[in-house]
């Protein structure tokens, strides 16, 4: 259990697609590299997500974080469907775009 007086809100760009299987709570795994603004990530925080240039937003309890050290592993341990419930293995792999070295969060 988290010590939820510590706990953030972390404000987060999802394209519209995504945001709206967040939103309806088909889409609970959400994919990162860990970039120096996430690395304080935890149990118990929370993301507002906005689709970028609007005001709408959807907030979501943090329930875990996991790092991987490659996006393969990632797609092992979470399963593609929890990452992208919108797409198989192939089109999760292809839109890892160019950051495929990188330390991944989920």
């Amino acid at each position: 259990m988290s010590d939820t007086s510590t706990a953030r809100r972390h404000e987060l760009n999802l394209y519209r697609r995504y945001f709206e299987l967040v939103a309806a709570g088909h889409k609970r795994v959400e994919v990162r590299v860990r970039y120096p603004h996430l690395i304080g990530m935890a149990a118990g925080d929370t993301i507002r997500f906005r689709i970028k240039g609007t005001e709408e937003t959807c907030d979501v309890r943090v329930l875990r974080v996991t790092r991987y050290p490659d996006f393969e592993a990632l797609l092992d341990g979470e399963g593609p469907a929890n990452v992208n419930p919108a797409s198989g293995r192939e089109e999760a792999s292809a839109a890892r775009g160019m950051a495929c070295d990188a330390d991944w969060t989920a």
